[in-house]
């Protein structure tokens, strides 16, 4: 008597898991954006030439368009490696730029002499940073957007409330790109968490760099402007 083996259909498959890509533009646009307020930094306040740090930002952005247009849900090594290194330098841009203005206020510089000068650098830089940070975020929780389209891990990075309190949340909730802008804004404003929790170390200590950095701008800008108007 042979054996039969068994056909394809009596074999059982695992269901394929959704997958939710998030759309590109936000994410597109927030480097747009970012590298728009580079371009209007006073010049000793950029990390090189007017043009450079665009240029570079703008080539990233462009190849990960290409590679993942619409929606974000690629997992290519190389993708991952070109997002991880456009969030670098904008975030090494942006504390480039603190970096700067720090020492401009603190040495005299030529845009602390005037207070509606100081305010746009000052304003500019901090929105940067903003924009920055939340760019990071978004690419390090979780192993980035694109992991996050195909599975969403038991224990994130970063505990947003919809983690929390799960009831509340939309079927197969995922973090998106305005969520972590959300969650750069708060934490540049109260210099501390508010409904986003840091749950592992990275995410502490990037938030806790992101508060000083922020706490470093608004607080030695204002104090700045109101000593050049008074």
């Amino acid at each position: 008597m042979t054996g039969r083996h068994p056909s394809d259909a009596s074999i059982p498959r695992e269901p394929q898991q959704a997958v939710h890509g998030e759309a590109r533009w936000p994410m597109a646009a927030a480097v747009i954006a970012a590298a728009g307020l580079t371009l209007l930094l006073p010049d000793d306040l950029r990390l090189g030439p007017r043009w450079a740090l665009p240029l570079v930002e703008g080539l990233f952005l462009v190849a990960l368009i290409a590679g993942d247009p619409v929606r974000i849900s690629r997992r290519s090594a190389a993708m991952r490696a070109v997002s991880i290194a456009l969030v670098g330098v904008l975030a090494c841009g942006a504390i480039r730029s603190t970096v700067r203005l720090v020492d401009d206020l603190m040495h005299g510089g030529s845009e602390t002499n005037s207070a509606d000068a100081l305010l746009r650098a000052g304003g500019s830089v901090w929105a940067l940073t903003v924009l920055a940070f939340s760019l990071l975020y978004f690419e390090l929780d979780s192993g980035g957007a694109a992991a996050r389209a195909h599975c969403t891990p038991p224990t994130p990075a970063l505990a947003f409330p919809q983690h929390l309190t799960p009831e509340l949340a939309a079927t197969n909730w995922r973090p998106r790109y305005v969520d972590y802008l959300y969650l750069g804004f708060t934490n540049a404003t109260a210099f501390s968490p508010t409904d986003v929790m840091p749950l592992v170390p990275w995410a502490k200590i990037v938030m806790a760099v992101q508060s000083v950095v922020s706490l470093l701008i608004l607080g030695l800008v204002v104090a700045r402007a109101v000593n050049v108007l008074a």
